[in-house]
């Protein structure tokens, strides 16, 4: 005999199905949460750089957001997991194994060459694609095929300076000093490789560290050697300082660094003394890319201040890992990688093609002079 549901249990049933029938459509209609992770210094004297670093990539998720795409049938959302890696590779390491933890599919980070590097093998284990900003070659020559560089390397842009060092400003007496940092130390060398193929070699390299203020034991040192430029690869923070301190003594050179010190902060810091003080950064001229000026507009309106440095790199970074997805049909890490490496994508920045390591096929390098109160372009790069 068959069995059969009595009159109020079958109400019951019908009942229960009517009340999820709304769950299992609002369930069906629901976006998927795509996570993505950022990280930089968010505390600390490089904060500046983070702030702004991660200004942008909540800009780019708005943009993203505010007209959903979809991928595999469905309308993505995404969300930023944020983290404040301090530029120490070691809370660093802790902060990549956080993200890999909370189901990021991508990373958008680091800043700092010292902190990008280790993390990055944590990225390449999990499959992750990271998109970084940061300069020292060593970044992508370990074979990850999850890392990428969204910038000139720092053979670019110390090569760049050392040219400029010695083409245009006719330089003859050339001192460094390097911070140890990885980043610090990268660009240096670079730019003493370019020195040498161009038959120079420094008249002195000298080296401090990154929470350092006080450089008047070195900068006397070096007034012995009458420089006429002196490149320092390090932060604002401490270039501005030393600035000061070059004035005060009587050095009469022209201090010299890359990106870390092409900032509002380092005048700010420096004061009078940073008049006709040279840097370079990896990436062309913003107000000259087609959606540069648009993206400098939005950004000011929405966060009150000016563009600090790389934070435009990273806006690129998230649309990068987006335009990807979309050509993916997928959120998964593994079926949109390779398009990452495949992209070309017209960004903010840079028309962003990868050679099989990761860096830029195309990276300009853009060297300004600080004049008034302002970083004033003397030159693009090729």
């Amino acid at each position: 005999m068959k069995a059969s549901i009595a009159p109020r249990a079958l109400h019951l049933v019908l009942a229960l199905g009517g009340m999820m029938a709304p769950f299992a459509i609002s369930a069906a209609q629901a976006d998927t949460v795509v996570k993505l992770g950022f990280s930089s210094p968010l505390s600390g004297p490089q904060a500046h750089y983070g702030k702004d670093n991660e200004n942008a990539t909540r800009l780019a998720i708005d943009d993203l957001n505010a007209k959903p795409i979809t991928i595999g049938g469905q309308k993505v959302k995404f969300e930023l997991v944020s983290e404040d890696d301090q530029a120490d590779p070691r809370v660093g390491t802790q902060v990549a194994q956080r993200l890999v933890d909370a189901g990021v599919k991508a990373v958008i980070g680091h800043f700092n060459s010292g902190v990008s590097i280790p993390a990055s093998r944590i990225y390449s284990d999990a499959g992750i694609p990271q998109l970084s900003v940061s300069t020292n070659p060593a970044y992508t020559t370990a074979g990850y095929k999850t890392t990428f560089r969204l910038v000139g390397s720092d053979s670019q842009v110390g090569g760049a300076l050392g040219r400029y060092a010695v083409m245009q400003l006719k330089a003859q007496r050339i001192a460094v000093i390097d911070d140890r940092s990885a980043y610090g130390q990268g660009i240096a060398d670079e730019f003493i490789k370019s020195l040498q193929s161009m038959g120079k070699k420094p008249i002195k390299r000298e080296y401090t560290n990154d929470k350092a203020t006080d450089f008047t034991a070195i900068l006397t040192a070096l007034k012995a050697q009458n420089p006429d430029v002196v490149f320092y690869g390090g932060a604002d923070a401490q270039a501005a300082p030393m600035a000061r301190q070059m004035k005060r003594l009587g050095i009469n050179a022209k201090l010299m660094g890359g990106d870390m010190l092409s900032t509002p902060t380092f005048i700010k810091l420096a004061g009078a003394d940073a008049g006709g003080h040279f840097s370079a950064v990896p990436g062309g001229e913003l107000g000259s890319r087609p959606a540069g000026k648009d993206f400098e507009t939005r950004y000011k309106a929405r966060f009150k201040q000016d563009v600090v440095l790389l934070g435009p790199q990273f806006y690129d970074g998230v649309m990068i890992v987006a335009d990807a997805m979309k050509r993916a049909n997928s959120t998964e890490p593994a079926k949109f990688l390779p398009f990452i490496a495949k992209t070309g994508y017209k960004g903010v920045t840079a028309d962003f093609n990868f050679d099989g390591s990761g860096n830029l096929k195309n990276a300009p390098v853009t060297i300004s002079a600080v004049e008034g109160n302002d970083w004033k372009v003397k030159t693009v790069v090729q």
